[in-house]
């Protein structure tokens, strides 16, 4: 028997299939009266309408996802989406209104007061677009601060701050303070704090906002960096199109509090849900985003036998020196089958439309 399919937004552990974070029918809408939206012909009216017939405001509505162990999701949309709502409502720093938050098996919407202390605590970190650094307290110690409200004893929470100095290129800097740090260096302080207490969930609001496009774009990298060398699962919230393709391995794009889309980045690259979507990734550089996938074609018999090979999710901007180099088709390759060919032509196709 063949064995079952994983679908995204999950992984299998053991043998069950267990997402690090479901988000189920959840709804924020805020105004007197807010729960009794939910469910009649009011809720199917757009923002504007609601707000003109209720007085509530809907900020999220009926939002459904889940997130894999060890994915970077990405949640986007422009002001006024929802998106940090959203964020928010996943730890209960706002409340829903309405729906089911399950993070690693265990329902926070269901947790009581002192439970959920303790989610926030161990469970889940955030980190934030103004870095809330303590003025008062050196780097070492703002890292640390988290580890103090545990309990944890003075010499480990110390070596553990180290640890996270070193990791996140602040060596050398642990007894500065805030106001000695350039902007990127706060956020770095801000991303070691919220690693320091092991969290099995890092989620980002808007983290990099504030910053230089220069600064912006080191600490896009650092993120990855650090992904990779910790495989935390990440929820991450811009309003950013490019940063979102450059760190999502998945993206939910938001509007007026609803789920437009949900793929890949070369699934919404390639295949906008909507006009909307559509106008978004207009100006996006596809040979940067879409896989051989979207530009091969079914091989004919024998057409590329003993032809050099690429996988399936190579970028194109990345196979076209290799594609362009051969002397005939190139075979494209997933799960140890060839899936089809491309050619010169077809990685062309692609990099020429960019210029038109």
């Amino acid at each position: 028997m063949s064995a079952p399919t994983i679908e995204p937004g999950a992984v299998r552990t053991g043998s069950a299939v267990e997402p690090a974070l479901r988000v189920d029918s959840l709804w924020k809408i805020f105004g007197n009266r807010a729960d009794k939206v939910i469910g009649t012909e009011d809720a199917n009216l757009t923002r504007k309408q609601l707000q003109e017939k209720t007085g509530c405001v809907m900020a999220v509505k009926d939002v459904s996802f889940e997130v894999a162990p060890g994915e970077v999701f990405v949640v986007m949309g422009l002001s006024g989406s929802g998106k940090s709502t959203l964020v928010r409502c996943l730890t209960r720093l706002i409340e829903p209104t309405a729906g089911s938050v399950v993070m690693n098996g265990e329902d926070v919407t269901a947790a009581d007061e002192g439970r959920l202390r303790e989610l926030r605590r161990r469970h889940a970190a955030m980190v934030f677009q103004h870095f809330g650094l303590l003025p008062h307290r050196s780097v070492r110690d703002n890292i640390s601060f988290g580890l103090e409200v545990r309990g944890t004893g003075r010499a480990e929470r110390r070596k553990r701050a180290q640890d996270m100095v070193d990791l996140v290129g602040l060596s050398g800097y642990e007894l500065s303070y805030p106001d000695q740090l350039s902007g990127g260096m706060q956020q770095r302080v801000g991303l070691a704090r919220a690693l320091a207490g092991d969290p099995d969930l890092l989620l980002f609001d808007e983290p990099f906002s504030a910053l230089d496009p220069l600064i912006r774009r080191d600490m896009q990298n650092e993120v990855i960096r650090l992904h990779h060398e910790v495989g935390k699962t990440m929820v991450f919230i811009t309003h950013d199109l490019a940063e979102a393709l450059k760190l999502g391995d998945r993206i939910l794009i938001m509007r007026d509090g609803e789920v437009v889309q949900v793929g890949t980045p070369d699934e919404v690259v390639g295949a906008p849900a909507d006009d909307y979507v559509k106008d978004f990734v207009s100006d996006v550089p596809k040979s940067h985003v879409l896989t051989l996938r979207w530009v091969m074609r079914p091989a004919r018999e024998g057409e590329a036998d003993g032809a050099p090979a690429l996988p399936a999710d190579t970028i194109v901007r990345e196979a076209a020196r290799s594609v362009l180099a051969a002397e005939g088709p190139v075979r494209v390759i997933e799960d140890d089958r060839v899936v089809g060919v491309v050619d010169d032509e077809d990685i062309l196709r692609v990099v020429v439309a960019e210029e038109h």
